[in-house]
């Protein structure tokens, strides 16, 4: 693996998902409102995230094309829930998840978002920009994650 050499990389590069710091902290609650969630959305130029039930369990994964295709289909987004509009499959990786295969999962699954489970709950997501970061030594590590 081609890594830059910076301080706060570990030598060799970055490993794991749980060495990345992410850059979409996104988590939508199933009842939110879908107008809210496509604002909240482009607000943040976020190109999706993962929902969650009242206790936290991961149950979907909302994106643009989630929204594009509800409106596309002439809904009234203030009418819909995030659970209405966003993707039933629970895709998803750990925090020692290395970063080749959740490279891989995000490439045959054709994501620019993949959720993160730590302690069984999702937190937030890491995007391709996020592994490419890691890939090349840019990534910015969690400070507790270093060696």
């Amino acid at each position: 693996m081609t890594t830059l050499s910076r301080p706060g990389v570990p030598v060799g590069g970055f490993k794991t998902v749980g060495q990345i710091h992410a850059t979409n902290n996104l988590v939508f609650q199933r009842n939110q409102n879908a107008m809210g969630v496509a604002v909240e959305l482009l607000a943040t130029h976020t190109a999706g995230a993962p929902v969650v039930d009242e206790l936290g369990e991961f149950i979907g994964f909302v994106s643009e094309f989630d929204i594009l295709r509800v409106l596309e289909a002439k809904k009234d987004l203030n009418q819909l829930t995030a659970e209405d509009v966003m993707a039933k499959e629970h895709i998803s990786v750990t925090n020692d998840t290395s970063i080749d295969e959740a490279v891989r999962i995000m490439e045959e699954k054709r994501l620019l978002n993949l959720p993160v489970k730590t302690n069984g709950q999702v937190t937030h997501s890491i995007t391709r920009h996020d592994l490419l970061r890691a890939w090349i030594g840019l990534g910015i590590a969690n400070e507790t994650n270093v060696d």
